[in-house]
């Protein structure tokens, strides 16, 4: 499929009714076609992996020509130039989170990311460095837990940041990783008290949160049914 061809299908599939969707959940409608994530899912199934359509995808600017770049782009054929380059050119936190759960986690940088792009000022690279810890946590299984560790410092220096989409971030991290195992649910609870007592509103919000569900008994049931914790 070529990108003209790809961008005429999805534009086909766009509607008003999922514009409006988007921008209730704060994504910029200046480039999009309204196209549901199903069908963005279903394209990507037929076209399967094309790295080259990916980085004309990515580069046409438009929203869902992005999800689907992510979803389509070879992990194998990624440098840390491509992903630099994709992270400050995010526009959303919906294309923050697709790159990260679809491309970049499977990237053999994927641990470098949350030290390198955390330290950015911009919104969504920051976003987009945070959110690799959840992503690896949740699909990383046999990532041993001291490499979790290793971003806890990353964890509540930036619990201090106000921005909605890097607090959210931080938070779905921290309890990301408490829920791996009975080991590191101990540790982000004890990460969670100390970010607690950072006189942040946006420290507190995040702590507060996922002491709530860290401490949940539907939560330490879950873990505790996991191989290991028993």
């Amino acid at each position: 499929m070529t990108l003209q061809q790809t961008l005429k299908k999805l534009k086909t599939l766009g509607s008003q009714k999922n514009i409006e969707g988007m921008k209730r959940f704060n994504i910029s409608s200046a480039k999009a076609f309204g196209v549901s994530p199903p069908e963005i899912r279903s394209i990507a199934k037929e076209i399967k992996k094309d790295h080259e359509l990916a980085l004309a995808l990515w580069a046409s600017g438009f929203h869902e020509a992005r999800i689907l770049a992510a979803i389509i782009a070879d992990p194998e054929k990624a440098d840390l130039r491509l992903l630099d380059t994709w992270a400050n050119e995010i526009q959303n936190w919906a294309q923050c989170d697709c790159c990260c759960s679809e491309f970049f986690e499977k990237t053999k940088y994927a641990y470098q990311l949350p030290f390198r792009w955390s330290k950015s000022k911009k919104e969504f690279v920051r976003r987009a460095g945070i959110v690799m810890i959840a992503v690896i946590a949740v699909h990383h299984k046999k990532t041993d837990d001291n490499e979790f560790e290793k971003f806890f410092p990353l964890i509540k220096k930036y619990s201090t940041d106000e921005r909605n989409f890097v607090k959210k971030a931080v938070n779905w991290s921290l309890r990301q990783t408490g829920k791996r195992n009975l080991r590191l649910r101990k540790k982000a609870i004890a990460l969670s008290e100390e970010i607690q007592n950072i006189p942040s509103p946006s420290a507190r919000w995040i702590a507060s949160d996922a002491l709530r569900e860290l401490n949940n008994t539907i939560t330490i049931a879950i873990i505790q049914r996991r191989k290991g914790d028993l």
